[in-house]
């Protein structure tokens, strides 16, 4: 009983100075050597922890029934706390980083802003790349809008051509009816309707399959 209690407070004691070392990595985000000595520190009492935590898995199974349950919660606390812990120490390490490689980003643009035109006797100024890449892509954004309006100006025209010929059809009927026409006129007409409509379809898939293309490669 005495070793489990001594652990349990010792590992209370951990993780309560843990998270205090986070306020002091919280300072030190302007000095890299501070910041790393800092996380340093909290990864390796994260790790102790750790170790606390298996160690007082194994001595609550060897506690009395009457006590076991009480301690089992109290050691699921800890490890619960072990775990906030080790997040939010990555979340804090990522965070570091990316503001790191922001900075360095910028001083290298900084360090790249300006050069001698040895040629000129002037200065000139170093035009980005990346302006260049973004002017590029929306170059090829605007030139993909206009090939999707061409698409969908085409897809309405051969709408209406869809409801002309249907129109077009309604009236050879009607006059085919008026004038008495023959039944092979009329398969013939009939026929010649479902081969426009699959050539119209046809274009319409046509169409909007280059659209398809253009969207996803573009």
């Amino acid at each position: 009983m005495a070793e489990v209690d001594s652990l349990y407070n010792q590992t209370s004691r951990l993780i309560q100075e843990t998270q205090e070392h986070f306020y002091r990595l919280d300072r030190a985000k302007h000095s890299i050597p501070e910041f790393e000595a800092i996380e340093a520190e909290i990864r390796n009492k994260v790790d102790i922890i750790a170790r606390n935590c298996n160690r007082l898995d194994i001595l609550c199974h060897k506690e009395p029934v009457s006590r076991r349950r009480h301690l089992s919660i109290k050691i699921e606390q800890l490890k619960y706390d072990h775990r906030h812990i080790s997040s939010a120490l990555q979340s804090v390490r990522y965070e570091w980083d990316r503001n790191l490689q922001e900075q360095r980003q910028r001083e290298e643009l900084l360090q790249q802003s300006f050069t001698y035109n040895r040629n000129s006797d002037a200065t000139t100024i170093l035009v980005d790349h990346s302006i260049h890449h973004q002017n590029s892509l929306q170059n090829a954004n605007r030139g993909v809008d206009d090939l999707i309006s061409s698409g969908s100006s085409i897809l309405d025209n051969l709408r209406d051509q869809r409801n002309t010929i249907k129109g077009a059809h309604r009236k050879i009927l009607d006059i085919a009816n008026t004038l008495g026409l023959s039944n092979t006129t009329m398969r013939f007409i009939e026929r010649r309707r479902t081969e426009d409509m699959y050539i119209l379809f046809l274009g319409m898939f046509i169409t909007l399959v280059i659209i398809f293309l253009i969207i996803y490669y573009f």
